[in-house]
């Protein structure tokens, strides 16, 4: 029986060796928004380890927009050299490279996570250049009391940050990028404007469920437009959040998404809210995102991507017998392990798991298989059902 795992998948005029996706995770080593020695090696490990898609972390559009001092940017043509390569690489081990942009808006400006992940102050300089560090949301509205107050976007800021990000996916495109993921989960800009509890307006980018959809809609409609037509186009979503944003929002959201030329909705959860834990908590357990991912992937016609917790290769490939997701992303299980890749090929019984690894590798580990050292199947007793 083939497994749907190892199976290629084809999105526009992009083909995906396997369904395995490292998910874009931040790893805040950038200095002025540059890519360095770190992000090659950080991302060859997973392109050579036979992952299909690689995802460079959120990437900035607009300097104001970054998490911490160290995210990597986009936000001008002097960052598409560096990225160029770190593209090529990726795609030298057979892995197809893809980038997440973002913004963070009113949850920009934060130290590292293991520096505390705490807030910083306006006079924290920014990170281009050493300007002056603002932050910018939909309403006058900070996520909790410790932290700082956004300025309220005006219609010129909301045009000239839907040009930001085209113009960062312009960028990605000259770099050799082949697939775009537009962050709009995590309590970051675009979820800003879905939430009611971050978007209190009252013009036509506030208000009513169609209104708080305006921004993030005309961003991904002129995103679109610049994007290659040949080039597929990825949404990260919280398909839920602790507070006032449910499935249905999701579901309804993305089928505005697909109508605007979205190929796959990335399934994610929660953020919007600060030190607060609002009424719609996530709990923890393996594939607890899973169920978003089935729910939008019917409810909305449009493939998606599930991610959280997806640890196990027999989980992995359930997801997609399942129909639940199209793609699985996987975060930290490849930090814990590299070849997780190769060692799912083991575990689910592939006929030739080391020809997805260079042969540097592919051939000793062969001869290490022929000695009785290959991978065993789990016998694990987790169950991974549907939500």
């Amino acid at each position: 029986m083939t497994n749907q795992l190892f199976t290629p998948i084809t999105l526009r005029g992009v083909t995906l060796k396997n369904r395995i996706v490292l998910s874009p995770m931040m790893t805040y080593c950038a200095k002025n928004g540059y890519p360095n020695e770190w992000h090659h090696a950080h991302y060859a490990k997973y392109a050579g380890g036979g992952v299909g898609l690689v995802f460079v972390e959120s990437t900035k559009v607009d300097p104001r927009g970054c998490t911490t001092p160290n995210d990597l940017g986009l936000w001008k043509d002097d960052f598409i050299e560096p990225l160029s390569k770190l593209a090529a690489m990726i795609k030298s081990y057979g892995a197809t490279a893809g980038i997440q942009i973002g913004n963070s808006g009113r949850k920009a400006r934060h130290s590292r996570p293991w520096e505390g992940r705490e807030p910083l102050g306006p006079e924290q300089k920014g990170v281009d250049h050493g300007e002056e560090w603002e932050l910018i949301g939909p309403s006058a509205i900070p996520p909790s009391s410790k932290y700082s107050v956004p300025r309220a976007m005006t219609k010129d800021d909301i045009r000239a940050q839907i040009d930001a990000w085209c113009q960062a996916a312009r960028r990605a495109d000259q770099a050799g990028f082949d697939v775009l993921d537009l962050h709009g989960a995590h309590g970051y800009l675009m979820h800003q404007f879905l939430s009611a509890s971050s978007n209190q307006r009252t013009d036509e980018y506030g208000g009513s469920l169609e209104n708080r959809m305006r921004f993030p809609l005309e961003l991904v409609e002129a995103v679109r437009k610049v994007w290659p037509a040949n080039k597929p186009l990825f949404y990260r979503i919280s398909a839920v959040d602790e507070f006032d944003w449910t499935i249905e929002s999701s579901v309804r959201f993305s089928k505005e998404l697909k109508r605007l030329g979205v190929d796959v909705v990335d399934c994610s959860s929660g953020g919007i809210a600060g030190d607060t834990v609002g009424r719609e908590a996530v709990k923890l357990e393996f594939g607890y995102q899973v169920g978003y991912a089935r729910q939008i992937k019917h409810g909305a016609h449009i493939p998606t991507m599930a991610v959280g917790l997806i640890i196990h290769a027999e989980q992995a490939e359930q997801i997609l017998r399942d129909d639940s997701a199209d793609l699985i992303a996987i975060g930290r299980e490849f930090l814990h392990n590299p070849n997780w890749v190769l060692d799912a090929a083991e575990k689910l019984g592939e006929q030739d798991p080391y020809a997805m690894i260079p042969p540097n590798y592919g051939y000793w580990l062969e001869k290490r298989a022929a000695n009785g050292f290959r991978g065993k199947t789990s016998t694990s007793a987790y169950t991974f059902g549907k939500k």
